[in-house]
């Protein structure tokens, strides 16, 4: 149960992706794609690129949120730079709407350099498309 809140999260963080030009390099959860390496000591769920510019994707639960050390975390994978051109690439986080307040007041705290380079996202459920029950029964177009 709880890996399929994570997929879903996780398809949820791509399609933020996609909505800002990125094109998906590696994902967790993916069918076709590799699952992406260790940045330093840290998971994390999505890179993609845009032109010649990388980005990051995690997503953050309320039980990361809490962690003392996630902090260090975010300013670790906020501060990357490309291996031999020496971009920054950008850190997409995305949370749950319920804790996308405690995320916020995290991204405050940080230092100035880490936290332009952070974009903050809101995860929510979308609701599931239903087939109308009762469809019109008007006349026949084609038979």
């Amino acid at each position: 149960m709880l890996d399929l809140m994570k997929r879903n999260t996780v398809d949820l963080l791509v399609e933020q992706f996609w909505k800002h030009g990125y094109l998906t390099v590696s994902r967790k959860f993916g069918t076709y794609l590799p699952e992406p390496a260790k940045v330093g000591q840290f998971d994390v769920d999505i890179i993609a690129k845009h032109n010649n510019n990388y980005a990051i994707g995690i997503t953050l639960s309320l039980e990361e949120l809490n962690d003392p050390q996630i902090i260090n975390r975010l300013n670790f994978l906020a501060t990357r730079q490309t291996r031999y051109t020496n971009k920054r690439v950008l850190l997409f986080v995305g949370v749950h709407v319920s804790c996308f307040k405690n995320a916020k007041v995290l991204v405050d705290m940080m230092n100035p350099d880490a936290r332009k380079n952070i974009r903050l996202f809101q995860i929510n459920e979308k609701p599931v498309a239903t087939v109308r029950k009762s469809r019109e029964k008007g006349k026949v177009l084609f038979s």
